[in-house]
């Protein structure tokens, strides 16, 4: 039996969850705290789950969108009494069962939830019948994971959004392309494996990083389950166009966010506003370390002289050259001077042509009204190493310092 809970009162979570365990005491009963979470997201069926018990008082307008999702589990209302114009109310938009909150029969409840649970297991079955196509991503079947839609693709793997069936959350299942060989380990699973193990280490320094919840392989498929981020990706914001101030904050999130991944031991090598995410709080995340290092200089290998994204490459990343954090801190550098200008630094017709202009073109100049934020982008996309910022802990420094001159109307605007 499991069982998903909602309702306002942790007090009236824990009494449905104590009635349904006099019964069922291995029942797995996942509470949802509707007053602190709000509504389900629309893409949420609850699949995984026997029956919904809906004691938010008086939410009419949830058990009407619930009971109207396709293949969502039966809804047991609570009313403050059940035959109350708000229990009969929940008769007819769909509930399954409607009890008195004040006073819970738990004799018709208990016979309620069994035959509601009865019900959901045929719907398994069928679902089963049908060859669990909702489970199958890129090829790979994952059973405890519905996929909603493709989010993006790259040449190395897809990224889909999914409902997670043990809770009721939205994921970012992200599944390789190629198959693993039997007879080998398969460079994408080591891939993945390493992405987690960095995430995991990154983790000790700071855990509002991005929560990596599971990796495996399925049918010679390997894939990552991860956070799905409700508020988009930087790139949406710079489209959208901002003041200089915001630039500047989020500049400064993003020096913040940088500190722990170094001090992990850590770099990057794939910042870029497709790679910087935003929980619903507005909080940001940087996201896929499929290609991170370890911080140690090193000569790249052949195979990764050119990995990563040229527009936001370092001048020593992009000819293949050692690097260290302060490549990083470039890239920083060139998201502040678009999030600023609305605009990339360097243009031109290939990506070889982009990479020769961050080593051998001048510098990217601001518009005029932010001239006073000049030689900050100067000093973080400085051609050599040497030249730009130590530490990410200094760019944050300069960042907030930047925040508290903007004094000029032109720039506060």
């Amino acid at each position: 039996m499991r069982l998903l809970i909602i309702a306002d009162d942790p007090r009236y979570r824990a009494l449905l969850e104590q009635h349904v365990g006099c019964r069922w005491p291995h029942a797995a009963c996942v509470a949802y705290d509707a007053a602190a979470r709000g509504p389900l997201a629309p893409e949420i069926r609850a699949h995984g789950f026997d029956a919904v018990l809906l004691g938010c008082p008086l939410r009419l307008d949830w058990l009407e969108d619930l009971a109207q999702r396709p293949g969502f589990p039966p809804i047991l209302f609570f009313s403050r009494r059940a035959d109350d114009d708000f229990g009969r109310r929940a008769g007819a938009l769909g509930a399954s069962g409607v009890f008195g909150a004040e006073k819970i029969e738990h004799g018709a409840l208990i016979a309620a939830l069994a035959a509601v649970a009865e019900q959901q297991q045929r719907a398994r079955e069928q679902r089963a019948a049908e060859g669990f196509e909702t489970c199958r991503f890129s090829g790979a079947r994952i059973p405890a994971y519905r996929r909603v839609r493709r989010l993006a693709s790259s040449r190395i793997s897809e990224l889909y959004l999914a409902e997670s069936e043990l809770d009721p959350t939205l994921v970012a299942v992200k599944v390789a392309r190629e198959r693993l060989k039997e007879s080998e380990l398969d460079p994408a699973f080591q891939r993945f494996a390493r992405e987690h193990e960095i995430i995991q280490r990154i983790h000790l320094q700071c855990p509002g990083l991005l929560r990596l919840l599971e990796v495996g392989v399925s049918d010679q498929r390997a894939y990552l389950v991860m956070e799905y981020f409700v508020g988009g990706d930087l790139r949406k914001r710079i489209r959208a166009g901002m003041t200089p101030a915001n630039a500047l904050r989020l500049g400064l999130q993003l020096a913040r966010a940088l500190q722990p991944i170094h001090a992990a031991g850590v770099i990057h090598r794939d910042l870029k506003p497709g790679n910087v995410m935003f929980r619903e709080d507005g909080s940001l995340v940087v996201i896929d370390f499929g290609l991170a290092q370890e911080a140690a200089p090193r000569h790249p290998t052949g195979a990764d002289v050119i990995s990563g994204t040229p527009q936001y490459m370092s001048p020593e990343q992009g000819h293949g050259e050692p690097i260290d954090a302060r490549s990083d801190l470039y890239s920083l550098g060139v998201m502040l001077y678009e999030m600023l200008s609305g605009r990339k630094p360097y243009a031109a017709a290939s990506p070889m042509g982009i990479v020769y202009m961050h080593r051998n073109a001048p510098l990217p100049i601001l518009p005029e009204p932010l001239a006073k934020l000049q030689p900050l982008v100067n000093r973080l996309l400085a051609k050599e190493p040497a030249d730009r910022f130590e530490s990410a802990a200094a760019v944050a420094a300069a960042l907030q310092q930047a925040l508290r001159d903007l004094d000029s109307p032109e720039l506060a605007a």
